[in-house]
């Protein structure tokens, strides 16, 4: 199930993409989800970001080749920072360049959804705490990132975290091939087994450390291959089996 957030005929709904259709529900995923009898057509809603999460939890350093291009080591566990949800951007929405940075540079990432309030989840349980998978854009101010002493920053800019499409809610995480393209050139390739940590072990552990809330965000980590972004610029992560997340840059 692909499962939309959307705006049409200025109101905000959530919906069931299946096609070039969607499926008006009322309620929202994250509690009373019904659908209606009203359908429309994908071409005429405005996709959102497709949940509103109350934390954006990111896990650093989580491929080996991503590290070791920005001379990092590989952590021993899950390196846990945050992003806050004003970075937030809707699909195809424009990426806004900071004054503050001159290297600025994508991070296409595969992201859980949180379900369900977590806290201290067993690794075996996990599954029953995700709703589903979409994609996030972990745009970071490089030269910031390593001029502060904390990433709140070079992490943090209003526009830093365009997520979707949708959330796609029977997405095979095991084995899931992750690219990221600006103006049609392929900057990262790679495979979510590359992960240093799992999904299972990322949500687990972190709901060790913080309570999740329904409709919260984990960013898996970032593939090698990061590179900067200019104005002008178009900006497509995408995640086989679920979809391509596009942006301009401006």
């Amino acid at each position: 199930m692909r499962i939309a957030r959307f705006q049409h005929e200025g109101k905000v709904a959530f919906g069931v993409v299946a096609g070039d259709r969607v499926q008006v529900y009322s309620g929202s995923p994250f509690g009373d989800f019904q659908p209606t009898q009203l359908t429309v057509a994908l071409s005429e809603v405005e996709l959102l970001a497709p949940t509103q999460p109350s934390k954006i939890v990111c896990i650093g350093m989580n491929y080996s080749a991503h590290a070791a291009e920005i001379a990092q080591d590989v952590p021993d566990e899950p390196l846990m920072f945050f992003k806050p949800s004003s970075a937030i951007q809707d699909p195809g929405k424009p990426i806004e360049l900071p004054w503050q940075s001159e290297q600025v540079e994508l991070e296409g990432e595969m992201a859980i959804v949180v379900g369900k309030t977590a806290k201290n989840v067993p690794i075996e349980q996990v599954d029953d705490y995700i709703l589903g998978f979409t994609i996030g854009n972990d745009v970071t101010a490089r030269d910031l990132q390593f001029t502060d002493l904390q990433w709140a920053r070079s992490k943090g800019f209003d526009t830093f975290c365009p997520l979707g499409p949708w959330i796609e809610t029977e997405f095979d995480y095991e084995g899931a091939l992750l690219e990221a393209r600006i103006n049609g050139q392929v900057r990262q390739h790679a495979f979510s087994t590359d992960m240093n940590f799992g999904v299972r072990e990322i949500l687990s552990y972190v709901s060790q450390n913080v309570t999740l809330n329904p409709g919260d965000v984990i960013l898996t980590g970032s593939p090698a291959g990061i590179s900067k972004i200019e104005k002008g610029d178009f900006v497509e992560c995408e995640i086989k089996g679920i979809g391509v997340l596009a942006n301009p840059v401006a």
